[in-house]
């Protein structure tokens, strides 16, 4: 009998991203689509869930020219979380899926207030899903009536893949509509934002079989298991093998992320410090998050009209060499390119560059953003903190991770070990192909399975005293900033 593999989907927001798992925890093919986005106003971030259906049978496309395709026997799901896709009774989208980096829902977060933050996790932000359903009813009461089923991200592509409204408890945290600790819907917040429990798809755990493949013309054979799979972060925690109390890591991608693993739900809602379940069953994770990371870099290589980031990276080693303190003149950058969450909670904070002179060079801007998204970091770390989490040595995943410039920085800024994983660009992809095997009853051999460590950077203490001193001045900006939109 031939070995079975697992069809591991990550939705990005940027790419959807594809993988063929072997039971050995193998990458056999993979696969990649890009994806856009749509910025209708200002503050708007929205994409059309049709488009990450086409992608998804894009990506599959591309897998079936492997061999091992024929064996797909479960799949797998990760996705962006905090997104809102609205369904009608006949599981038609009603309307653009609004994102987690989305701010039209200010005033809506401020009014469903911190009274709930204990029990949903999380102090109302823009980006969170349940403002944005408060936001639909005031200004788009039409749609709103409309509304039968309110999805994540990930979970419309296992509605198109089977049929069925399923989510499951790690994106579920993410809506603000969770109980944490229990695990199970939260009625007076659903409530809150006018809808009732009916509306919400029904909850498995990340690595319970939920559903089986329906859809035609994929080339998967009928009766495929679907495991209920995570969001991104989670199911990039499972990839990674961070799956017990005490483990943590980095997430450097479009945002930024530091995630520590508990055994019980465990936030500082004050400090806007999320606490989410994890993809795994009796276990949760304390993050503070950033919504803006390696996006930043490419941001200003855009900026500098350098031809990509690499390019601007070389020009940051050889103009500030890693190794060497950096002057204490040299600019600094505030990375609220889409506001931030924490420890700010301010989706309408802006960044910017202090300090710019004559003399300044794309690579000192370069350097500026690499250590402006470092000190947000330290601040999330000290958030993080303040719940009692334990942050020791992390793993560093994400786009940002293929450099080796930023990952040393890093470790001298959090004063922390740094350490690089083969293969984590496929992280959350690698994650949900082993939920799919969960969800067989295979699998228990892959989730101890971490990732073969591929570069350690250790703090440099020669670097501390000036990266302190700058990091106070970091700190000092905020007041100007947040003023600016006062």
């Amino acid at each position: 009998m031939s070995s079975p593999v697992s069809l591991g989907i990550d939705l990005g927001t940027s790419e959807l991203k594809a993988i063929l798992l072997d039971a050995n925890g193998a990458v056999l093919a993979h696969a990649g689509v890009r994806l856009g986005v749509s910025r209708r106003h200002s503050g708007w971030s929205e994409q059309a869930p049709q488009d990450w259906w086409q992608a998804c049978v894009q990506a599959l496309a591309q897998l079936r020219e492997h061999e091992a395709f024929n064996r797909v026997a479960c799949i797998g799901l990760s996705g962006q979380m905090h997104g809102a896709v609205l369904l009608g009774d006949d599981d038609r989208v009603l309307y653009p899926a609004i994102l987690w980096d989305d701010s039209r829902a200010v005033a809506e977060a401020e009014q469903l207030g911190p009274g709930f933050a204990e029990v949903t996790g999380s102090l109302p932000m823009a980006g969170l899903t349940a403002p944005k359903l408060l936001c639909l009813q005031q200004h788009e009461p039409e749609v709103f009536k409309a509304i039968d089923c309110v999805l994540s991200p990930k979970d419309y592509l296992r509605l198109r893949l089977c049929g069925e409204r399923i989510s499951e408890m790690s994106d579920a945290a993410g809506t603000l509509w969770l109980d944490v600790a229990h695990r199970e819907w939260f009625t007076p917040m659903v409530r809150a934002t006018g809808l009732t429990p009916a509306q919400m798809p029904r909850l498995v755990e990340g690595g319970a079989a939920a559903g089986h493949v329906t859809a035609s013309g994929l080339g998967l054979s009928p009766g495929v298991v679907i495991a209920g799979g995570g969001g991104d972060n989670p199911v990039a925690a499972v990839g990674i093998g961070a799956i017990n109390a005490g483990d943590g890591f980095i997430t450097l991608g479009t945002s930024a992320a530091l995630v520590a693993i508990t055994d019980h739900a465990a936030g500082n809602p004050a400090s806007a410090v999320h606490s989410f379940c994890h993809a795994l069953p009796h276990r949760w994770y304390t993050m503070g998050a950033m919504l803006a990371g390696a996006s930043c870099l490419r941001w200003v290589t855009r900026l500098t009209g350098m031809p990509d980031e690499q390019t601007l990276l070389d020009q940051v080693q050889a103009q500030l060499p890693i190794g060497q303190p950096v002057p204490l003149d040299t600019p600094l950058f505030l990375p609220y390119l889409a506001g931030e969450r924490t420890p700010h909670n301010d989706p309408l904070l802006r960044g910017g560059f202090m300090s710019l002179g004559h003399d300044c060079t794309p690579a000192m801007l370069g350097y500026a953003v690499m250590e402006g998204v470092g000190f947000g970091l330290l601040d999330a770390l000290h958030a993080l903190q303040s719940t009692g989490a334990d942050v020791q040595a992390c793993a560093l995943v994400g786009g940002g991770a293929r450099s080796e410039y930023w990952a040393q920085l890093l470790a001298n800024i959090l004063q922390r070990e740094i350490f690089t994983l083969h293969g984590s660009e496929l992280s959350a992809c690698i994650g949900a192909a082993k939920l799919g095997f969960v969800a067989m009853g295979q699998g228990a051999d892959l989730l101890a399975a971490g990732m073969p460590v591929k570069a350690r950077y250790k703090p440099d203490l020669m670097q501390q005293p000036v990266l302190e001193a700058r990091y106070r001045k970091f700190q000092g900006l905020l007041p100007a900033a947040k003023a600016l939109h006062d």
